[in-house]
């Protein structure tokens, strides 16, 4: 059974995040001003991420997208794969990518409170919520009270890190008496394996491939048994790109909200695009096809979803998962 998914090295991890930073330099076309209040873009590209997982992996590989925005004479750079959101951010904020792919809000927070000029275009709100902690399944390990004294793999200010708190603090467990152990997924799905760490929390397809390969079982599941949600999915660009680019924003908005109406409609056929790329085992995709994993796409200019996401910050600074507050508003395409 392939491992694809895990074989993501460091070299692929930086390629993905510099690709087109030389070949696409001087994308951004120097149109009059004239012609940006015309057309409100500067560029008739646009360079996309993409990872093993998820909307924009669909979308990459079905087709329907490109050719929407070719409507709107739009071309798709696609980047990548990247294996999860953080590099995806660097890649925009360094200029060699426009938007990152559809990832975690909490680590486009943390980029943010970092300085990096991110700003949301879009929200996705997915079922089910399959983030999980597993562990092996001869680690002993059974239920959260069972990491006390152990080490945990997560991913710093993400869905990782953020999940595992969330459980700790349920189970009124203290953190300090829990090794956090901060890795990506290249580098955490090996010391999962060979013992280095004795759990790990992670996200779809990723945990589902390590409960499969690794023979392990889920300590805590979101979806499960967490009754609330605090990180959601979102899109984000460069403030200067979306100041520059509005049209290009829209365009890309709606050609996502298309995707996903055609995802949600065809379930199998999606996961069956998804898996010839990530290429894991039939098993798991027969899972996510059993669970009919849909998606729903949110405007910035949704009050009540940005009052939501704004208590989910606040939640997350608190426990300094975000080191300081932020205000949500204050970052969002178009404010």
């Amino acid at each position: 059974m392939s491992k694809r998914f895990f074989d993501l090295s460091r070299r692929d991890l930086l390629s993905g995040a510099m690709a087109g930073l030389s070949a696409y330099a001087g994308i951004h076309f120097a149109n009059t001003e004239e012609a940006v209040a015309d057309t409100g873009r500067k560029t008739d590209k646009v360079r996309l991420t993409w990872g093993y997982h998820g909307l924009t992996l669909i979308a990459k590989e079905r087709g329907a997208f490109e050719k929407e925005l070719a409507k709107e004479n739009i071309k798709v750079e696609w980047l990548g794969p990247f294996p999860n959101h953080a590099p995806t951010l660097q890649a925009v904020t360094g200029d060699s990518a426009d938007f990152g792919f559809g990832g975690s809000t909490t680590p486009a927070l943390a980029a943010i409170i970092a300085g990096s000029p991110l700003v949301f275009t879009q929200f996705v709100l997915y079922e089910p919520r399959t983030t999980a902690i597993i562990a092996k399944d001869d680690s002993g390990i059974n239920k959260v009270e069972d990491l006390v004294g152990k080490s945990v793999a997560v991913n710093r200010s993400g869905l990782g890190e953020f999940l595992l708190i969330a459980a700790l603090e349920k189970h009124k467990v203290d953190r300090s008496k829990v090794k956090f152990v901060y890795l990506n997924p290249p580098d955490a799905a090996p010391a999962l394996a060979s013992g280095k760490v004795d759990a790990w929390s992670m996200w779809s397809p990723g945990v589902d491939i390590a409960r499969l390969e690794y023979k392990a079982h889920d300590i805590f599941l979101e979806g499960r048994d967490l009754p609330f949600q605090i990180d959601f999915s979102s899109y984000v660009t460069s403030r200067k790109f979306a100041k520059d680019n509005p049209a290009i924003v829209r365009a890309l908005n709606a050609a996502y909200e298309k995707e996903a109406q055609w995802v949600n409609q065809n379930t199998s056929d999606a996961e069956h695009l998804i898996q010839k790329v990530a290429k894991y085992d039939d098993k798991i995709r027969d899972q996510f096809i059993e669970r009919k994993r849909n998606y729903k796409l949110i405007p910035v200019t949704d009050k009540k979803f940005v009052a939501e996401l704004q208590n989910a910050a606040n939640w997350l600074s608190e426990r300094k998962v975000l080191p300081e507050s932020v205000t949500i508003t204050d970052h969002l395409a178009g404010a």
